[in-house]
């Protein structure tokens, strides 16, 4: 067999079954092999920042690694953003990149690039395959890496001549190491510190997000009387009822402080030190009190879950404890768009067990608390800020969990980044609502211009402004073979979310606001 059979063959064999693609004239024989090898499901994005988005997605809700094809170095640089995401986030994810031949590159063709190298500014693995003998054995070192913990991102170029020459050869899986547990040492300590009865942050991220991760928290914050928090962007979480309800660290810098302001001990779960989005004259950097002390459970590769049974068991907390309940109660609003209405409205109306893709930025704000008593779900987030993330985040989780209905919330300048996962959502009959929020503006922008110290004005103006023209997502929606409507007010929502949740199928919703 030539090196790309062997690729698609270990591939398989490791467990690797979804490929999200965009191919070129590189990648033929990867794709002369999916014709020969049964078991993997290919899907075709319009956009390479489609095909990482998708697999974002994927790899959050499937729990392991599609694999990416992508075309030479300009195909993953124009992934690469998601793949940031991606990346933020702990996603397992294996791209395969197609390269000139080896004996090609020092013609310098025109889509010779430091392929390499790009890969290195976004990925945890890289590795060029040298021979179609290797492959195979790259292969499966790349989904070793990928799924190795917390996720990370593998990179695997692949030269056309070790793809289209005979010799390959099919390695077999390689273990994927264990999560290492946090020393006992360590919980000791933490459990010290919370005993001093004083102001203290648990801070989740990652695995502790899961629902066994936030059960164990709250036994810890029963026991101590300690806060709960999530950074403002979550990678997969899982809330509404029955879940432990946690808040994010507010976006904005003046609510972060103030969240934080009298806590003496950050007590770090998968997470990183609570930081602001954005460096501003005049403001700190970090979040938490220049007199407060920063202890980590657990680094993100760490078991987390583990580590907060270990702690809340050190506590002497309860095996069960009960879980706070939020005073508010989801209800359908009326009139005109607001963020903290459509944020009740909308939890009034999600779906048993589905999962929620948000990239809604200004819109989105408010989402969090009023969602606590939402339907039981699964909450994705753009985590790196390379806006244009809940498009292709959204249809990759809807291949990986078939069976559950997604719902994308989509800022609309956003949006246009990454629009052609639309396409791909007609293309696959995934059952997705994508609801866009139509206000025609880089609303955060106008904020972030204050925020630094400036002053809005002409340029700013024509620079933040979308309304000249105007984007019209019904329009653009059908241009991509899903089905949408316009709605102005929350009951005009109300009523056709409703009916696009009672079917299958992707369908749009453009909220004017």
């Amino acid at each position: 067999m030539n090196g790309a059979e062997s690729l698609v063959r270990t591939l398989l064999a490791s467990g690797v079954d979804t490929c999200f693609a965009n191919p070129g004239t590189s990648e033929m024989h990867f794709v002369a092999a999916l014709d020969k090898v049964e078991g993997m499901r290919c899907i075709l994005g319009m956009a390479e920042t489609v095909v990482t988005g998708c697999a974002d997605g994927y790899g959050r809700m499937a729990g392991k690694p599609a694999a990416t094809l992508l075309h030479c170095g300009p195909g993953f640089a124009n992934g690469i953003a998601n793949v940031h995401n991606a990346r933020r986030a702990h996603t397992p994810m294996v791209n395969i990149v197609g390269d000139q031949a080896t004996y090609h590159r020092p013609f310098d063709a025109p889509l010779t690039s430091d392929t390499e190298g790009l890969a290195r500014a976004a990925s945890h693995w890289v590795r060029t395959s040298t021979s179609s003998a290797t492959v195979g054995a790259d292969a499966a070192a790349a989904v070793q890496a990928a799924n190795t913990a917390p996720g990370q991102i593998a990179t695997l170029i692949l030269p056309a001549d070790t793809a289209w020459n005979e010799g390959g050869a099919v390695a077999a899986p390689l273990p994927v190491p264990a999560r290492p547990a946090v020393a006992p040492e360590t919980v000791r300590a933490i459990a010290q510190a919370l005993r001093s009865k004083q102001p203290a942050m648990l801070v989740l991220y990652g695995q502790a997000l899961s629902e066994a991760g936030l059960t164990a928290a709250n036994r810890v914050a029963q026991a101590t009387g300690a806060q709960l928090r999530t950074p403002t962007q979550v990678s997969r979480m899982a809330r509404g009822r029955g879940r432990v309800p946690v808040d994010r660290i507010p976006y904005v810098v003046e609510g972060a402080l103030k969240m934080l302001a009298d806590t003496k001990h950050v007590i770090l779960v998968g997470a990183k030190p609570p930081t602001a989005f954005f460096a501003y004259p005049g403001k700190p950097s970090l979040m938490s009190p220049p007199d407060s002390i920063t202890h980590v459970l657990a680094r993100p590769e760490q078991d987390a879950v583990a580590a907060l049974e270990l702690l809340a068991d050190e506590l002497g907390a309860p095996k069960r404890v009960s879980i706070p309940e939020s005073e508010l109660k989801p209800q359908l609003a009326r009139g005109k768009f607001e963020p903290v209405a459509f944020a009740s409205t909308l939890a009034a109306l999600l779906p048993e067990n589905c999962i929620v893709a948000e990239d809604a930025v200004t819109s989105g704000r408010a989402l969090f608390a009023p969602t606590f008593n939402a339907a039981p779900m699964d909450w994705l987030q753009n985590t790196g800020g390379a806006i244009g993330h809940a498009f292709p985040c959204a249809t990759g989780a809807a291949v990986a969990c078939p069976g559950r209905k997604v719902v994308c919330l989509q800022a609309d300048g956003a949006g246009m980044y990454s629009l052609q996962a639309l396409w791909t959502q007609a293309r696959e009959k995934l059952d997705v609502v994508n609801v866009v929020f139509a206000n025609r503006i880089y609303k955060i922008l106008y904020g972030e211009l204050v925020s630094v110290g400036a002053q809005p004005g002409r340029a700013s103006n024509e620079l933040f402004d979308l309304a000249r023209p105007e984007l019209d997502w019904v329009k653009l929606a059908a241009g991509m073979g899903v089905e949408a409507a316009r709605v102005e007010t929350l009951e005009g929502f109300a009523d056709v979310f409703k009916s696009a949740c009672g079917r299958r199928g992707p369908f749009l919703i453009e909220f004017r606001i």
